[in-house]
């Protein structure tokens, strides 16, 4: 693509990331938000009236065959088919968390972008977390020699106020589950991290969610990482009133680490053997959804990658491929747990 050039994106999705997206677009220099579609009507979603809103991503991409970019942001279980018609019209695509709702889609994809010779992206924001480049660094550095233990603990809330008045959320087909829709972000670090998990154990409960969602609100898993070492996931959404913590402590040879805070934002603890803890830049806020929040307001750094990725200035931060092993990791874990509730 001509340096020079603004890329050109359209959102197919106006709901509160997919307006996020937009803004972020909007606010990069090198880019242009051209439209953005979504089913309801402009008085529902109270866009800005200057971008053009479509009813279908069929007739964005029929009103501006010059798009360069989609950016879906449609609910989990529309990732997919949205994708593919976005490459099926070759267009390089932003896929919002999760990449898919089954490995099956996500090969889909996968295939197709090779067809037609399109960049994926897989949106997993938190990768930008200071605290979480550092880490990053650390563990290939080998500074915490070899990884014993890792432990991701997920509390978070969500409750009426979350699912009242949505028309996806909480469903089997469209959410898929809390691992997808909340913690996925925090799958990915752990999968960034330490690679690929095996000898999966998880046991499910559903606390306070039996009349708001399809599936568990909690959960607790463990495994063994095919690295060596082994790991756990202990995860709620069943918290009372607000967001608990999203953390991470990590036991290794010469060290231990533990990453937490609301959104795994704050070193809380680091000591390793001959170590001198740096000062990090400052976290981003959470998105502040109202009356629940999400994780770091990082989606502008996503924009800048994918901008610099199609001038030849640097890769993906996260690739099509990483974005399909969380939602095989995820898959594994679900298959162990009970079908869901509406359709016993």
């Amino acid at each position: 693509m001509d340096s020079n050039k603004r890329v050109r994106f359209g959102v197919v999705g106006a709901g509160h990331i997919g307006k996020r997206h937009a803004e972020m677009i909007r606010r990069n220099g090198e880019s242009e938000l051209v439209a953005m579609c979504d089913v309801r009507p402009q008085s529902e979603v109270q866009l800005d009236p200057s971008i053009p809103l479509y009813p279908s991503l069929e007739a964005m991409l029929e009103a501006h065959p010059d798009l360069d970019v989609i950016n879906v942001c449609t609910p989990n279980g529309l990732h997919g088919e949205h994708t593919l018609k976005a490459l099926e019209a070759r267009k390089h695509v932003v896929i919002e968390k999760p990449m898919a709702l089954t490995v099956a889609e996500c090969e889909k994809i996968i295939f197709k972008a090779l067809q037609v010779s399109r960049q994926v992206f897989c949106v997993m924001q938190n990768r930008y977390s200071p605290p979480s480049v550092w880490i990053k660094e650390l563990v290939e550095a080998g500074t915490l020699g070899r990884i014993f233990m890792v432990q991701l603990n997920c509390y978070w809330n969500r409750d009426n106020r979350y699912y009242t008045g949505k028309n996806w959320k909480g469903t089997p087909d469209l959410d898929g589950g809390t691992l997808f829709t909340q913690f996925s972000h925090f799958i990915d670090i752990m999968y960034w991290l330490f690679g690929d998990i095996t000898e999966i154990q998880a046991r499910f409960d559903d606390f306070t969610h039996e009349n708001l969602t399809a599936f568990e609100d909690s959960g607790l898993v463990n495994f063994r990482f095919v690295n060596g070492g082994m790991g756990s996931i202990n995860y709620s959404t069943a918290v009372w009133d607000k967001n608990l913590e999203s953390s991470i402590t990590i036991i290794g040879e010469k060290g231990s680490v533990k990453i937490g805070g609301q959104y795994m934002n704050e070193v809380e603890r680091c000591h390793i053997d001959g170590y001198t803890m740096p000062e990090l830049p400052p976290a981003s806020p959470a998105n502040d959804y109202g009356a629940y929040k999400g994780s770091a307001a990082n989606h502008h750094f996503v924009i800048e990658n994918v901008i610099d990725t199609l001038k030849g200035r640097t890769s993906a931060t996260t690739n099509a491929l990483e974005g399909l092993k969380v939602v095989d990791i995820i898959e594994r874990i679900y298959a162990l747990r009970k079908l869901p509730k509406l359709n016993r």
